[in-house]
């Protein structure tokens, strides 16, 4: 069992000024085989759940709770959330000069399993994933995100959820700045992903284009650091002809 329940979280960053509240009590709860997408206007916390849960020291985490599979993630390490079963996808995946995407790949499955993948199949295995995301072999060959069109760095962010496998998935705004082939493709693979047993998602996006093709059970309106309202994927479609304009007013009004 891998349901990921975030309880109450309150979270703060620091600024010249001193600590500033962004997260102020989000409750979700994401069961196997759930996919939930979160949608809001910038600066409503979207981003912030994300990295909080996996563990950026950035962010003070400052009440409630985030378990995974009943463990407590908030006393985890960052590699420990990640062999523990947390995944993130970064909207702003960063350049590591020198450090082959190959290499890159293997060195992150061998920390995730305790052990090295066996040669023979892995390159197999890492072929198939490039191949599905419309990625040439030689791929492997180049230094991660050096170079990259903004396609090629989620595809790549996709090619590591299917190989490193994790649990739930956190995928931040994974669907920014791609073309409309490229989003198909990154569609596929976390289809893929989540078609498997067991396997959770939670999408962060600020548009519906990607929910036409990743179908969420669950969509969660962020603003103002919390949840204002949710419903089923048809709140999409009402956020897309509406916009977030009541939920930032009702948000304004109670501050």
């Amino acid at each position: 069992m891998s349901e990921l329940v975030i309880q109450d979280l309150q979270v703060s960053v620091d600024t010249e000024d001193g600590p500033k509240e962004i997260l102020k009590g989000v409750t979700l709860t994401i069961k196997d085989g759930e996919t939930h997408a979160i949608m809001g206007p910038n600066g409503s916390g979207k981003s912030t759940l994300a990295y909080s849960v996996a563990g950026h020291p950035k962010y003070t985490v400052t009440g409630g709770s985030v378990t995974l599979g009943g463990e407590d993630v908030l006393a985890m390490s960052v590699d420990e959330r990640a062999r523990a079963g947390l995944f993130l996808a970064m909207q702003y995946p960063v350049e590591v000069p020198g450090v082959s995407v190959a290499n890159f790949l293997r060195t992150a499955k061998t920390a995730i399993d305790g052990e090295a993948p066996k040669l023979r199949t892995w390159v197999k295995d890492v072929n198939g994933v490039l191949g599905n995301l419309n990625l040439d072999p030689t791929f492997a060959q180049r230094s991660v995100n050096e170079g990259f069109s903004g396609g090629e760095k989620k595809r790549h962010e996709i090619a590591q959820l299917e190989l490193l496998d994790p649990k739930v998935a956190i995928l931040d705004e994974t669907d920014s700045g791609l073309d409309i082939d490229a989003l198909k493709i990154v569609s596929e693979g976390v289809n893929r992903f989540r078609a498997q047993e067991g396997k959770g998602v939670l999408l962060i996006t600020h548009y519906t284009r990607i929910l036409r093709y990743i179908q969420p059970d669950y969509v969660h309106v962020f603003v103002d650091g919390r949840v204002a309202e949710q419903g089923g994927p048809e709140l999409a479609d009402q956020l897309e002809a509406e916009g977030y304009d009541k939920y930032v007013k009702a948000a304004a009004a109670r501050a």
